[in-house]
């Protein structure tokens, strides 16, 4: 069962009941263009504890970045501080001057409706279909119907949230995230709940999306496979600060397994790990030669 604080309740109530005056065949919405995002010394600190370490960074527009990082390396703060959840600090942990934060190089101090954030969990409201889930706050539900088509989920519509598996919930969440057109999404762990194998099947429909409307996309993850996967650059975080800024020089769709693949994934995995490169950390394997390619002579 799944509780709602009285405060998200009532905003929720106020979006149904805006989204009610709206016709369903309301005109779509144009799709946003995609967010240059700059950082200038972005940082967040709780007390004495820093969160995030001051980052200088600039994320180009339609660029498709992946954070890696263990657990409170800083990579759900960074995501938070993007969609306007939680407030910067300076250096020193007092509200900082000016904007750290800007977006098509326009200071931003609050939340921007051209960003979205996806969640771990699909935080869907049980007491609602699915369509009415992605539609909600959304002028009828022309847009809702396309994203779910987009995320394979056409004819589910009618479902409740409770007849779904846990892929399938997910994949009404990012519908509900890409049927406001974003400019910037967020992913924080978006596929985390979800089993190896349908990881691996969201993953390349993430990446088509993407490449398919052109958003900006920032992706946090502990999966540095899936960073490879499907990250144009992957940022290593470690408490805080940036371990590895690292672009990502391979062929879509990626081969998973081939001798760049896993050399990539061994480079990142060291810098999340804290490990030392070797000299010959990169070089590619000796080819293995099958034994059904051999002939032995009695």
């Amino acid at each position: 069962m799944m509780f709602i604080n009285p405060n998200e309740f009532e905003l929720l109530q106020h979006l149904e009941a805006r989204g009610r005056t709206e016709p369903d065949d309301a005109p779509d919405a144009e799709p946003q263009s995609a967010l240059r995002v700059t950082l200038r010394k972005l940082a967040k600190r709780h007390g004495d504890r820093i969160a995030l370490q001051p980052l200088d960074l600039e994320i180009a527009a339609g660029e498709f970045v992946a954070v890696v990082g263990r657990a409170g390396s800083g990579k759900s703060t960074l995501l938070h501080l993007l969609a306007g959840q939680l407030a910067p600090s300076d250096e020193q942990g007092g509200a900082p001057s000016r904007s750290p934060l800007l977006f098509d190089s326009f200071p931003s101090w609050a939340p921007d409706s051209r960003v979205r954030l996806l969640q771990p969990d699909a935080r869907l409201l049980p007491w609602k279909t699915v369509l009415q889930n992605v539609a909600l706050g959304l002028p009828g539900t022309a847009q809702a119907a396309q994203a779910l088509r987009q995320v394979g989920l056409d004819g589910h519509g009618g479902d409740w949230p409770a007849q779904l598996t846990e892929p399938q919930r997910q994949r009404v969440a990012l519908a509900r995230a890409l049927a406001r057109r974003p400019g910037l999404l967020l992913l924080d762990e978006p596929f985390k709940a979800l089993d190896a194998l349908s990881r691996l099947e969201a993953q390349p429909l993430l990446e088509g999306l993407w490449r398919q409307q052109g958003f900006t996309a920032v992706l946090a993850t502990h999966d540095v496979a899936e960073a490879v996967a499907v990250a144009d650059r992957i940022l290593v975080l470690d408490e805080g600060g940036v371990a590895l800024d690292e672009r990502v020089g391979l062929a879509r769709p990626r081969v998973r397994g081939s001798a760049a693949f896993v050399a990539l994934e061994a480079r990142v995995l060291r810098a999340a790990l804290r490990q030392q490169d070797t000299p010959d950390a990169d070089r590619p394997l000796a080819p293995v030669i099958q034994i059904r390619h051999l002939r032995l002579a009695v």
